[in-house]
């Protein structure tokens, strides 16, 4: 598997531009079949659906598990967009749910928020162990890519050995400062539209679950920070949003990936600054790759597309460093002077667009 050089796209150039226009345009996956609904108990009291599109031998093909951002789903447009193309790669994908999201506000009294890495950790082990997944790698998105490094980071030197490597894509690793960037005039139809979501979110819940929570403090939030102030941060025993941003963040933990980790970010995501990924944590792991691109936007990465290639770079990207990890582990596996056996789909080199940290002035074009 390859991936062509970022070219992002003329027309839809732009910070806010291109994290709009691919928010909403629509797209259509008609390689996709139906994805089976599997569910994992996560808790006595919890459960979590994943969509999973299989290999027809499942066992004998390495896996993604893919995590969405905040007020996300399996039905993401980019959660779909990788499946489509992990599956045509050889990959299963399994695309993982957050706590009440996708419909599931029935399965769980909780809430999730942005550390949550109980349940991947428990999805993985589970996949492992009942279906015999040999390898599997795991790629997120904003804050689910926050939660893919902070999953990383938190195994340390203990990852499960069918773990090949995390990917994050536009992850809000440093939460606080996410959150600030959120709070600029100039992203306040994104704060708007998360706020929105997160108060139907938990109207659902009340409904379901009455007596679960109480909605009174609702009328009074206005912000993502208001929304974790009141709800978030007392729910999960954090002692406010700022102590739940600090304690969940994965820049606290980055520094003990111990697996190959991909960060993608661009230059111009309208609340993910990208000065986060110079953090001295970041740079001083040899595990760690950044790749941060001219343009790109949020979680959006729509590139100049020729035939045959429908321009979400990200997606494509973000697999390719996968299927690396995975020859990667296999060359060294294999003994001196031995052909080393395939556990990827495709084979493929070192990530064509990898770079190590950024510079302050400069940053690099993947």
């Amino acid at each position: 598997m390859t991936c062509p050089e970022y070219r992002p796209s003329v027309r839809w150039g732009g910070g806010h531009r291109m994290t709009v226009y691919a928010w909403a345009k629509r797209r259509e996956f008609p390689r996709l079949p139906a994805p089976e609904a599997r569910f994992f108990d996560v808790a006595p009291d919890t459960r979590v659906l994943a969509e999973c599109y299989w290999q027809r031998e499942r066992d004998q093909h390495p896996s993604i598990l893919a995590l969405h951002g905040l007020e996300g789903s399996s039905r993401a447009h980019y959660m779909r967009g990788l499946a489509d193309k992990a599956l045509a790669a050889g990959y299963n994908a399994i695309l993982l749910n957050q706590r009440n999201c996708g419909g599931t506000e029935h399965l769980a009294p909780g809430l999730y928020h942005s550390g949550l890495t109980h349940d991947a950790d428990f999805v993985i082990r589970e996949l492992v162990a009942r279906e015999g997944l040999p390898a599997i790698g795991v790629i997120g998105y904003s804050l689910g890519g926050n939660l893919a490094l902070k999953l990383a980071g938190d195994y340390g030197t203990a990852a499960p050995p069918q773990l090949l490597g995390v990917c994050a894509v536009s992850p809000t690793m440093d939460l606080g400062r996410c959150v600030r960037a959120l709070e600029r005039r100039a992203n306040f139809i994104y704060q708007w539209n998360f706020v929105r979501n997160l108060k139907r979110r938990m109207r659902r819940k009340a409904e379901i679950v009455p007596g679960s929570f109480d909605l009174a403090p609702l009328a009074q939030v206005r912000s993502v920070r208001a929304f974790d102030e009141a709800y978030t941060a007392p729910h999960h025993g954090y002692r406010d949003a700022d102590d739940y941003y600090h304690r969940a963040s994965a820049l606290r933990v980055v520094a003990r990936i111990a697996v190959p980790a991909l960060i993608i970010a661009s230059d111009n995501d309208p609340f993910v600054p990208w000065e986060q990924f110079q953090a001295p944590e970041i740079a001083g792991n040899p595990h760690v790759t950044v790749a941060i691109t001219r343009d790109g936007g949020h979680c959006a990465f729509v590139a100049e597309s020729p035939e045959g290639y429908d321009g979400y770079w990200a997606e494509q990207r973000a697999l390719t460093f996968i299927t690396a990890a995975a020859a990667a582990r296999a060359q060294t596996a294999a003994p001196t002077g031995a052909a080393s056996p395939q556990t990827g789909p495709a084979k493929a080199g070192p990530p064509a667009s990898a770079s190590r940290t950024p510079r302050p002035s400069l940053p690099l074009r993947a």
